[in-house]
């Protein structure tokens, strides 16, 4: 059965974990959707991942329609959560439902995803009396990148973690589904997801939340540049993909591929057809 927002809540008064994981193209969500993960967040993180921006802030409208459509087509069961880009909802509320409404209407998936507490609980409970469905984000939130002084964690402090604590009340009282509470420390976000009757979904925030959400190349060991500390690798694809690319190129290069199986029926032509036919041209 499809995964939604309703779904989150019951996960959470039952005391399951929700499983989350960012993907960003049709080949992906396929295997994600066949492994039974509970939602796909189609993050602004492609921006970093997908197209080699230095951060999210470059990511527009364009790019998330584009992957989410992609990610949407693939997902019969797996919610699919779309990450509305820096500057498409914090100028006004009227600009926050008219792109996240675009969001849904061409990107095709199921709920829009954006970052910020009670800053944002106007945008977020418009959306939501919209129709919409939206996860909140709070803590470490990497459209802010600039304002926090590089990617730090929050919370830290006693009047950071009051803050913290009052930002996932505001986002929750706005109609938020669930929120995701990245890079706070893991007793804080334990607080807040007992607080809480919405989900909390975690990134660097510890065991405590009532879910998690990696990025999908992190945890598979694709990524070669930089692995956060909170990330744990499940596998090495990335080692793996490169051994196979190289052994490509070493058959390629020697002869050995592509071998008599790998190539299509014979020609119907006979040999001495295609020597006259060598010799014509």
């Amino acid at each position: 059965m499809k995964t939604t927002a309703k779904t989150f809540l019951e996960m959470k008064q039952q005391g399951q974990r929700i499983a989350e994981i960012t993907c960003y193209d049709y080949t992906t969500a396929k295997l994600i959707e066949a492994s039974g993960i509970n939602a796909i967040l189609v993050g602004d993180s492609l921006g970093n991942t997908m197209l080699g921006y230095p951060d999210t802030l470059s990511v527009t409208m364009e790019d998330m329609i584009h992957h989410s459509r992609a990610v949407s087509r693939a997902c019969s069961n797996t919610m699919v959560i779309m990450d509305m880009p820096f500057m498409s909802y914090q100028a006004s509320v009227y600009e926050a439902v008219t792109n996240a409404g675009r969001l849904m209407k061409e990107g095709r998936g199921n709920a829009v995803k954006l970052e910020g507490g009670a800053a944002v609980k106007e945008q977020i409970k418009a959306i939501v009396d919209a129709g919409i469905p939206v996860q909140a984000h709070i803590g470490m939130t990497p459209q802010s990148v600039n304002a926090f002084g590089g990617f730090k964690v929050q919370g830290k402090g006693e009047e950071a973690a009051k803050k913290l604590l009052e930002d996932a009340y505001a986002v929750q009282e706005a109609g938020a589904f669930s929120v995701v509470l990245e890079c706070t420390p893991p007793k804080l976000s334990e607080l807040i997801s007992k607080k809480l009757t919405i989900p909390t979904i975690g990134i660097g925030a510890g065991a405590g939340c009532d879910g998690q959400v990696l990025v999908y190349q992190d945890m598979l060991g694709m990524n070669m540049d930089f692995v956060p500390k909170f990330v744990k690798k499940f596998a090495n694809v990335g080692e793996i993909m490169m051994g196979a690319f190289a052994e490509y190129m070493k058959e390629v290069q020697e002869g050995t591929f592509p071998e008599e199986v790998h190539s299509y029926v014979k020609s119907d032509c006979s040999d001495e057809f295609l020597k006259k036919l060598e010799a014509e041209l």
